[in-house]
């Protein structure tokens, strides 16, 4: 058995391969890309090539334009390495919006120094009478150059590398397969629906991986949890190809804490190895017995703590009765009424995209508002990528319809012509075909009407909508550009004009496409320098709300907010109104069937329930926030 490896978390029995676990993805990124240095120059000395094998998607991003700050900043020299791609869609054409031959030159290979005959993708356009045969020759390229120094991989929610689903022998080698479900639901977003997702594609065979001197797995956020906890923790098996890993002699699992949080290690700690039992560990540990048990906390006693291994807390603690109390005082006094919620203060809710805010904190909003608070919720995206082609031209109908009744407003034949111009482009648009900027303009029209009449709903106006329309999403496409000093620029000028004592920023950060991820990172840069050239260090707290995608565990949350039944029925009307995403949304993520409203509802009324069962009032639902001064 391989043990694994980390500062804060040392061996454990459950895990059976190397796991290094990093408190974020950027320093994970920069760990990853250091190896590839490393490992090009020892080539250098050696006078060798380095063969790597890289994949796409959103998870090696980071070590990409690492690599790429290395190439211009330190004059890293990549002309003795040598790149095999793992996979790419089948049919694909190389220059199509989604290729992984596009995605690899945008992303790297046009800003690095790698000749182009030392790149190698597998083609996605060739006949289908000559794929088998492409197969062969990609092969026979790796093994040409001596074969893949370090394999670089991510990992699927289906438990793939490459693209080797579930059923993939260690035997098999680059061949040509059939999409899993949860593979295509995954990709539905790069290609705006599922039905345009490609049913096949070509990858390297799990025996080509496992040919590779080095692996390593990297995986970020909390939606790939379940997936490495099995790839890690349970023996190989042909259902989760990640855990053929466990046979190479050096592969290990590079991952986030997110990723990490549902390993034996970080869920319950005490169950592998000894842990210093200060007060989140024996909080965390107080609550999963409560929950385990089905037990209210203060019903605890010393036998049901010896029974499941937790002799140590009840040694450091001594007494059984006063630790229960102690941790059901700690969550009780997290519960906050109305009355203890600001009142008259300046507050800036940041919403990723223009329902965030509703679907996450829609029952704080209201109740922030009955407190006359001044609040100014601001929308960072237009979200416009999100809305269907139907809604445009059932607005753009609406309008037309309309028209006669504003007469003298617009020329009635301009109106029509530009209409009829849209429509029909509507029509003959390609599948995943970026929008013309009129279109995604109609598209954001739609979101920024939607999110006012939400904000309505639970007693603000119009004038208390912010639409920040950050420049980083607007490529029309669900690939987003880096976070840069304009984005920046917007939010700290917005947070000069209303010197908030308070803002609330979405702290889940596994959407779909990133766009939580890049928005708490573009508020994180902008706070740092609100505060320095402000001088206060203070201001504002930073309330951190979850909802759209994940809710807050009850150990780590820092208050909860008690809804009523018409709290909830408020919260959801407001959510009603942002009917673009309503019934089917473009975007709804692939591990969640329900849509945003029952997400809010399931959640809201899970954590009352939680707290239920742990010896707390029985409320009808509750949000939960977690406070901090300084991002994290």
């Amino acid at each position: 058995m391989i043990h694994s490896e980390n500062g804060t978390g040392g061996p454990t029995r459950m895990e059976r391969v190397a796991v290094l676990i990093f408190e974020d993805p950027a320093q994970m990124a920069q760990r990853v890309a250091a190896r590839i240095s490393s490992l090009m120059h020892e080539g250098k000395e050696a006078n060798r090539y380095v063969v790597l094998g890289l994949p796409t998607g959103s998870t090696p991003i980071g070590v990409y334009h690492e690599l790429i700050r290395l190439r211009q900043q330190e004059d890293l020299d990549f002309s003795n390495v040598v790149t095999f791609n793992l996979d790419e869609y089948y049919p694909m054409q190389p220059q199509s919006l989604q290729s992984y031959h596009r995605f690899m030159r945008e992303n790297l290979f046009d800003h690095v120094n790698i000749p182009e005959d030392q790149i190698h993708i597998p083609d996605g356009s060739v006949a289908p009478s000559e794929v088998e045969s492409h197969c062969h020759q990609y092969e026979a390229m790796i093994r040409s150059t001596g074969g893949i120094d370090l394999m670089l991989l991510g990992i699927g929610r289906s438990g793939h590398i490459g693209f080797n689903e579930p059923g993939s022998k260690m035997e098999d080698r680059t061949r040509l397969i059939v999409l899993d479900e949860i593979t295509r639901k995954d990709a539905a977003s790069d290609f705006f629906e599922e039905r345009y997702v490609p049913r096949q594609a070509i990858t390297m065979g799990v025996g080509t991986i496992m040919e590779s001197r080095e692996i390593i797995l990297m995986a970020t956020g909390e939606h790939k949890a379940p997936i490495i906890k099995r790839a890690v923790e349970e023996p190989p098996n042909e259902i989760v190809s990640a855990t053929y890993l466990q046979h190479h002699p050096n592969a290990a699992f590079y991952l986030d804490r997110a990723a990490a949080s549902d390993l034996t290690r970080e869920r319950t700690p005490w169950l592998v190895r000894a842990v210093d039992w200060d007060k989140q560990v024996t909080k965390k540990a107080v609550i999963w017995l409560s929950r385990t048990l089905k037990k209210a906390i203060q019903q605890l006693d010393a036998p049901d703590f010896h029974r499941h291994h937790l002799h140590e807390l009840v040694y450091a603690w001594g007494n059984v009765d006063e630790l229960c109390r102690q941790v059901f005082e700690d969550l009780r006094g997290r519960v906050l009424y109305k009355n203890q919620l600001p009142t008259d203060t300046s507050i800036v809710v940041f919403s990723p995209h223009p329902d965030d805010d509703v679907i996450s904190m829609g029952g704080m909003l209201k109740k922030l508002v009955e407190n006359g608070n001044r609040l100014q919720v601001a929308y960072m995206t237009n979200g416009s990528v999100a809305v269907f082609d139907q809604d445009v031209r059932r607005h753009l109908r609406f309008v037309e319809l309309a028209n006669p009744l504003l007469e003298g407003l617009r020329s009635q034949d301009l109106l029509e012509e530009r209409i009829d111009r849209i429509l029909r482009y509507l029509d003959e648009k390609e599948p995943a075909q970026v929008d013309t900027d009129e279109v995604q303009a109609l598209k954001a029209f739609i979101r920024y009407t939607e999110a006012i009449s939400a904000v309505e709903v639970i007693g603000l106006s119009e004038s208390d909508a912010r639409f920040l329309d950050l420049p980083f999403y607007k490529t029309g496409r669900v690939k987003k550009d880096p976070v840069g000093d304009e984005d920046v620029r917007i939010i700290v000028d917005l947070l000069k004009e209303r010197k908030p004592d308070h803002i609330f920023v979405a702290g889940d950060l596994s959407d779909p496409h990133g766009t939580h991820r890049m928005c708490y990172h573009a508020i994180k840069l902008a706070l740092a320098r609100y505060r320095k050239e402000t001088g206060d260090g203070e201001k504002p707290l930073v309330w951190l709300y979850r909802g759209a995608w994940q809710e807050w565990e009850i150990d780590v949350a820092d208050v909860f907010l008690p809804l009523s039944k018409a709290d909830l029925t408020t919260k959801i009307e407001a959510i009603f109104k942002h009917e673009s995403q309503k019934d089917r949304a473009l975007f709804p993520g692939a591990y969640d069937d329900r849509e945003f409203w029952q997400r809010a509802r399931d959640r809201n009324c899970d954590t009352a329930n939680a707290l239920d069962e742990l010896g707390l009032p029985e409320f009808y639902a509750a949000e939960a926030y977690v406070t901090v001064r300084e991002m994290p």
